[in-house]
Parts: structure tokens; C-alpha cells; sequence
């Protein structure tokens, strides 16, 4: 009786099926006569969307339910089963099923309703307070409503049907903000305030970061005029995969690894009175040197110590951040110089947003995306392995992995001889088909310098690539613009916030910046959203909620003014939500001259509530 009412659900309605580009994508019709196919990603690392011809009337908000109704496509993680009712019975049989994972609003009755009851998805008759949720049934998805109290459960039952409760709009709110930073740097050397937000996918999040600013006394970078000390500033974001040990360890060691080095460097110089600074050359020597220095430690150093101790325990222990990897992305600010230097080691981006005589921002890219799709590094690698036509394979190093500089990553970097060896005496997997001249991945950075004016206000936003999947270079920095202008409108009081008096005076409701006129870099991707379907009015979806300009992007990332998509991205557990956004962390320098009392504070009105939160000095 079940399967049959099933059933008989499933063929109450067919969705119209559109040719698209040589694919087919089953389309589900909703309620405003609009549709969109999509299918998630089958890639592991971006996701990847095959869109349906849109009707030229269709604006965003039709865009946004069809894209929620993708959402879920990856399977059911949490169950509903009313306490009496036949699954089947308590749903109504009018929407369209689909086998793709679009899915139309429907409602879900109370456990007392027959399957000839009328449906109420709004739950507004009854008195009772709707909740709005996600149905999944095997490979079919719906929204729904729960009315009253009906249950949500953890399990799934021999049908594999679920319900996921929505977030509502100020839960998805308090789960982006739930880890977002803010500190106010009153030293006077160029750099005012910092902001980060990390908002995790994968469970736990593979995504890290670090922030340290270094007091370096004369003896270390000694000048003629005799100035005070400076600062070496550093951020740094890690985008970690297979795994969150790599990442975690260079949130612990990497920025001392660069200092270390960097301070020998300044040292010799000042030593010599002809010389006082090192040159530019010698100080990204000394950054690349810290970051290889860094990964032999994890890659090869600790296979050392491994093979010593003989026991699997310290392999765990030891081998975990070889055996996962991370991408880092470093800068590096002297105060003296006034010289941002940003190394790079993966697939995360540095853009430098700048203001210009018009009031409007430019963005400028101060990273390459390194991976097995960009130019300059397919030509790198084959240069470097002769004669190895799988070198790099549908974009991917040895056909697999993506980034094609990071840390860790030893299946990438051992030989096959090391390989077996701690896959016989500890464990480990069989080396790869086509591994024949490793390392095929490297750690040492590519490094730009770019001059910094505080004066000038520039802003820097450090992400990994699970923003830049989704929003633009000039996106990112003219949402950053937007929110300065907005923070400027409000109450500014004279000392937090003074820093942004002469920043904005712009109150054009288009996001403030710069149309790029030169064509991409070959190894800037664009966003997938961009890339893969066109949405009319894209500045007009975009929303300033947040106090937080780090989480301000993340917000409009993941819909903006859409809650309906917001949510729904927010909503998803892991391991099916990593199919349609990544682990996002973000951090947002801004430059300028504040003031002067030698303290590092935090920022309270953008940082989430903790217990004696503290600076990151």
C-alpha cells in the first residue's frame, strides 16, 4: 500500500525535460512559471552546476528557489516520521517529483491528515507556527512546511525519506556570525583594524587561520634616521583538504617559520653598515625559505623520526599533517617600508581594493591561482617532469589532486620506495599509477610586493577559494566599498570608526567599483556562479547586515538579499553541503593612519560573544 501511494506520488506530474548544451536536465515547474536544472558537482573540490535556458522574464527571486531546490540533491541526513500517519499518506500528491533534485514548495500535513486531506503549506489555518523545511525521498526534493510540533528525527527510515528543517533567518545569521573576529589596531603604522569570519563546511572545518604582529626592535632592522621600532604584520588564511591537521599545523608554526627566517635576514643586513635593509630579493629568499623549510619538516623530517620510533602511534601522530594538505596564503606588512608582500602556495586570493580619484574601488589581483588548470603552471610542471604525459591530467596534478603548489600532500611528494615502506610497516596506500618523479607538488611560494599608502585607505581581503567559487574580484572589493560607505552613514563617533571619514564619499547604489577593462588573468578562475549562468542585476541582490566586513562578504556570497538561499546554503549538514559551497574563511586589513597607543583591541560590536576574548598579538 505504501509503495504503491509512493507511487502513485511520483507519477501525479512529469517535469518537462530541456536539452541543455548537449546534456539533459530534468526541470521542475514552480509556482511563478519559471524553472532551473542543475545538478551538483561530482569533483570533490568545486562545485559544478549545468543550468537550464532561463525565461528572459525571470529575475533573481526565481533563480534563488530554483537553487534552493538543488540544494539537497546529494541525499537525505535527517528523517521525518510522523508518530501515526503513513509517510506517504501525509503528503499531499500535487507537486512535481523530480529525479534530479529540483523540487516545488509542498506542504506536509499533520499526523492525523488522510491522503485526501487538502494540504496547508503555511500552516496559517490552523493557528499553528510553519516552519519551513527541506523534503528529501530518495533522489527527489521538495520544500515543506511543518506546522505545530511536528518531529524531526536523526534517522532514516527503509525509504530514505527526509525532512531538514530550515534555519530561519536569524539562526542562519547567528551561525555566520558564530566565529567571526574583529580587532582595532591603535599602534599608528599604517593598519587600523583586521576582520575574519570562518564559516565551515566539512565537519570539522579543514579551513585554518593565523594573525601576529611582531614589535621589531633597531637592532633587527636598523635605519639611519633612527625611527622607532616597527611592525611586521602578518595574516594568514590555510585552506586545508583531505583532512584539517596540515592547516592546523600552520596556523601553529608557519608565521614563526617565516619570522625566524626573516629576522636572520634583517639581522645580516643591519650588521653591515653599508647595507642596514635587506634587499627585496633577499627577503622573499627568506619567505620562501621558511615556507620549505616548513613543509620538509612535515613531508620528509617526520618520516624520519617515524622510521626511528617504530610504532604506529607516532606514525598517527607524526604522519597526519603529510598524509592531508593545505594551501597558504601569507602577507607580510612592514611598517618601515610600508611594503605588503603577499606569498602564495595554492589556490587561495589576495585582491588589493584601492580607491580612485572618481570615489570608486579597483580591484587588484596580488595571487595567481595555482592549480592543475592554470597556464604558467602546467608549463612549470612539465618542464620539470619530461617525458610524464599524465603529469597533469583534466587539470589536475597526476589527474587528482587540484592545487598544484601546497603543504603536505606526501602521496604527491614521496617516492614509491617511501611510499611502500610506511604503507608495510605502518599504513598508508599504494602509490599512485603514474608517480614516477616526485615531488610533483611544491610549498615554496610565489610572492608579489606591492606598495602600501595608509594615507590612502587600502584595503586587503585574504579568502580561500570557497568565496572566490562565488563572488568576483571586483565583487569582493566593491562589496567591502559598499559596506565602508554604509558604516560611514551611521553613527561614526570619533575615534573607532573615524578612520573611515575620509574613506567614502560615493552614495551610488551600484557596487562601488571599477569595471575591470583588462581581460583576466589566465590564472584568475572566474566564480562558478559567473561562469556558469548570468543573473541580471547582480549588484542589486546584494545586503549590508553585518558589523562584520569579513562576514559582510560571506553573507552576500551565499544570496545576499535572498534569506530563502541563505538559509538554505546554511541549513545543509555536512558531508552533502560540501557539494555546494566549501569552507570559507576570510580576513579583511584595512590600511590607514589611526591612532597611536601601542595597543592591540578587540572590536566587540564585529566579534562574536566570547568569554574574554583576546587580541591576536
Amino acid at each position: 500500500m505504501r509503495r504503491a501511494a509512493v507511487q502513485a506520488f511520483r507519477t501525479a506530474r512529469r517535469a518537462p525535460v530541456w536539452k541543455v548544451g548537449g546534456r539533459r536536465a530534468n526541470c521542475a515547474y514552480f509556482s511563478s512559471g519559471h524553472a532551473l536544472g542543475l545538478r551538483p558537482s561530482s569533483t570533490g573540490r568545486n562545485a559544478a552546476f549545468i543550468p537550464a535556458s532561463l525565461q528572459s522574464s525571470m529575475h533573481v527571486r526565481n533563480f534563488s528557489l530554483a537553487f534552493i531546490s538543488t540544494l539537497v540533491a546529494s541525499g537525505a541526513w535527517y528523517a521525518y516520521k510522523g508518530s501515526t500517519a503513513q509517510p506517504s499518506a501525509a503528503l499531499g500528491l500535487n507537486a512535481t517529483s523530480v529525479s534530479t533534485g529540483a523540487f516545488q514548495s509542498r506542504g506536509i500535513a499533520d499526523s492525523s491528515s488522510s491522503a485526501e486531506s487538502p494540504v496547508d503549506t503555511t500552516g496559517e489555518d490552523s493557528g499553528q507556527l510553519a516552519r519551513r523545511a527541506l523534503l528529501v525521498e530518495n533522489d527527489q526534493f521538495y520544500t515543506a512546511s511543518l506546522s505545530g510540533d511536528q518531529p524531526l528525527a536523526k534517522q532514516t527510515d527503509d525509504s530514505d525519506r527526509g525532512v531538514l528543517e530550515m534555519l530561519t533567518p536569524e539562526q542562519a545569521t547567528q551561525k555566520l556570525r558564530r566565529n567571526e573576529e574583529s580587532y582595532l589596531v591603535n599602534r599608528g603604522q599604517g593598519v587600523v583594524r583586521y576582520d575574519i569570519v570562518q564559516v565551515p563546511s566539512n565537519s570539522p572545518i579543514e579551513d585554518d587561520h593565523a594573525e601576529k604582529i611582531v614589535e621589531v626592535p633597531q637592532s633587527v632592522a636598523a635605519t639611519q634616521d633612527g625611527s622607532p621600532n616597527s611592525d611586521w604584520m602578518f595574516w594568514g588564511v590555510f585552506d586545508g583538504h583531505s583532512g584539517w591537521t596540515t592547516s592546523a599545523k600552520l596556523r601553529n608554526v608557519l608565521i614563526s617559520y617565516v619570522a625566524r627566517e626573516l629576522n636572520d635576514t634583517y639581522k645580516a643586513a643591519a650588521a653591515d653598515p653599508a647595507v642596514l635593509t635587506p634587499s627585496p630579493e633577499a627577503i622573499d629568499a627568506a619567505i620562501k625559505r621558511g615556507f620549505v623549510r616548513l613543509d620538509n619538516d612535515i613531508v620528509y623530517d617526520s618520516v624520519d623520526k617515524v622510521m626511528k620510533a617504530n610504532s604506529r602511534r607516532v606514525a598517527a601522530e607524526l604522519l597526519a599533517p603529510a598524509l592531508s594538505g593545505s594551501c597558504a596564503l601569507l602577507a607580510f606588512y612592514d611598517s618601515r617600508s610600508k611594503d605588503l608582500r603577499v606569498a602564495c602556495t595554492g589556490d587561495s586570493r589576495a585582491v588589493l581594493g584601492r580607491r580612485g580619484p572618481n570615489g570608486k574601488w579597483t580591484a587588484t589581483a596580488l595571487s595567481e591561482d595555482q592549480t592543475g588548470g592554470t597556464p604558467s603552471e602546467v608549463k612549470r610542471l612539465q618542464e620539470e617532469h619530461p617525458g610524464e604525459p599524465y603529469v597533469v591530467r583534466n587539470g589536475r596534478i597526476l589527474g587528482q589532486l587540484e592545487p598544484s603548489r601546497s603543504f603536505g600532500d606526501a602521496f604527491y611528494k614521496w617516492t614509491k620506495e617511501t611510499q611502500e615502506k610506511i604503507k608495510s610497516r605502518f599504513f598508508g596506500r599504494t602509490p599512485h599509477q603514474f608517480l614516477k618523479t616526485p615531488p610533483y607538488v611544491t610549498a615554496e611560494p610565489v610572492i608579489t610586493t606591492t606598495k602600501i599608502d595608509p594615507e590612502r585607505g587600502d584595503f586587503l581581503v585574504l579568502a580561500t577559494d570557497g568565496l572566490w567559487e562565488m563572488l568576483s574580484n571586483e565583487e569582493v572589493i566593491g562589496l567591502v566599498g559598499q559596506w565602508i560607505e554604509h558604516q560611514r552613514s551611521g553613527n561614526v563617533d570619533g575615534t573607532n570608526k573615524a578612520w573611515l571619514q575620509s574613506w567614502f564619499r560615493s552614495d551610488a547604489k551600484q557596487l562601488p567599483v571599477e569595471k575591470s577593462t583588462e581581460s583576466k588573468t589566465e590564472g584568475q578562475r572566474p566564480p562558478i556562479r559567473q561562469q556558469q549562468y548570468d543573473i541580471p542585476g547582480a549588484a542589486q541582490r546584494f545586503v549590508v547586515e553585518d558589523k562584520n566586513a569579513a562576514t559582510h562578504l560571506v553573507r552576500n556570497a551565499m544570496g545576499g538579499k535572498d534569506k530563502d538561499m541563505v538559509c538554505a546554503l546554511l541549513t545543509l549538514p555536512s558531508p552533502y553541503s560540501r557539494r555546494y559551497r566549501d569552507d570559507i574563511t576570510v580576513e579583511v586589513i584595512f590600511f590607514g593612519a589611526g591612532t597611536d597607543d601601542r595597543s592591540v583591541t578587540v572590536n566587540e560590536e564585529a566579534s562574536a560573544s566570547r568569554e574574554n576574548p583576546k587580541p591576536k598579538l
